[in-house]
């Protein structure tokens, strides 16, 4: 718009030279420095526009580079707010995943302590069970014991289930039935420093006395003057007459005095079995009397089997043994305490079917 106004002056300076109207002489000097006055006016103002142009140039050169800078900056934002986004989608993915990965660990915790109850709930029946063998067994080997004894004087089989007992209850868990151990090992030392007949032993020294007879001479004796009489052979065939001692024996029968003493002997080993000292002494005497009456008396094995014989009568049948039965009374006793001290079970809840709430729901 300035362009057409610079135009138009430029034209009247030139149309006022053409023209040419000359001043007078007195007035060209003026004019002249006038119209120089003007040019310099048009020079200034054409730099001054050349210089507003370039400025407006370069302005504008500034404005675009601005405009493009402002435009790469705003894509770098876009950029950024879009990945901020990306990142904040996958803050919440990961939050997610977080809480159902915590949700699990508190589910598989949870299901950690019901399994660690479980099975200590399991650890607790089966210590129960467990000990509540071992004092069923421990109470019958007690039992046992005790019965033996007063049966058939037993002491040996007394003494082994004790030592069983004991055994037995050493498995069990529970620190109370300590006592009970110390009462089973009291009574049996009381029962082995009684010093009992081991009958074991007994048994079979006169099990080897019996099995020895017949390797024992006979003694020799007399022999009346043959009868020569018919009838007496008669008679013989049928009906033997000897002479019998005060033990029984007769003195023409080695095979049948062997036989009562063998007899005697197994009443010996039935009264040992018995506990009867009276029957096992009486038995022990007849059958030295009789072994001392039939067999020679210089043989070693005779002089033998009646030192075996002398040394079963020397040892007495039945010492004084303890009374037992205290520890049988103290585990009843903690038994029982434990028992009354147990929590009883408590019943399930019945549960209700879906088909038994329809059913009553359509009953009301």
């Amino acid at each position: 718009m300035n362009e057409p106004n610079e135009n138009k002056d430029a034209g009247e300076a030139q149309a006022l030279v053409v023209r040419g109207t000359t001043p007078p002489a007195p007035r060209r000097g003026g004019l002249a420095l006038l119209l120089a006055l003007l040019a310099l006016l048009l020079a200034a103002w054409s730099a001054w526009r050349v210089h507003v142009a370039e400025q407006d140039d370069r302005r504008s050169t500034a404005l675009s580079q601005l405009s493009a800078r402002l435009d790469g900056v705003e894509n770098q934002i876009g950029q950024r707010q879009r990945d901020l986004e990306g990142l904040r989608a996958r803050l919440g993915d990961a939050d997610t995943v977080n809480k159902s990965l915590r949700e699990e660990v508190l589910a598989l915790a949870e299901r950690v302590r019901h399994v660690e109850d479980a099975i200590a709930h399991l650890a607790e029946l089966r210590l129960s069970g467990r000990d509540a063998l071992a004092l069923n067994e421990t109470e019958f080997l007690l039992v046992q014991a005790q019965e033996r004894l007063a049966l058939f004087h037993d002491a040996d089989a007394a003494l082994a289930a004790y030592r069983l007992a004991d055994a037995a209850l050493a498995s069990a868990e529970d620190p109370a039935f300590a006592s009970v151990r110390r009462t089973i090992s009291a009574e049996r030392d009381a029962l082995a420093a009684a010093k009992p007949v081991d009958l074991r032993a007994n048994l079979d020294a006169i099990e080897r006395l019996r099995a020895a007879l017949p390797r024992m001479v006979a003694a020799p004796v007399p022999t009346p003057a043959a009868q020569t009489s018919r009838w007496r052979e008669i008679l013989d065939s049928f009906v033997r007459v000897g002479h019998v001692d005060g033990a029984g024996n007769t003195a023409h029968e080695p095979a049948f005095s062997r036989a009562v003493i063998a007899l005697d002997l197994r009443d010996a080993q039935a009264a040992l079995l018995g506990g009867d000292p009276k029957r096992y002494e009486a038995a022990l005497r007849r059958a030295r009397d009789g072994i001392a009456t039939l067999v020679d008396g210089q043989s070693a094995a005779v002089q033998s089997a009646l030192a075996e014989i002398d040394r079963l009568l020397a040892t007495p049948l039945a010492p004084a043994l303890p009374e037992l039965g205290s520890a049988l009374r103290e585990l009843r006793a903690l038994r029982a305490t434990r028992a009354l001290a147990e929590p009883k079970p408590i019943a399930p809840a019945p549960t209700t079917t879906p088909s038994e709430k329809s059913a009553s729901g359509d009953a009301t």
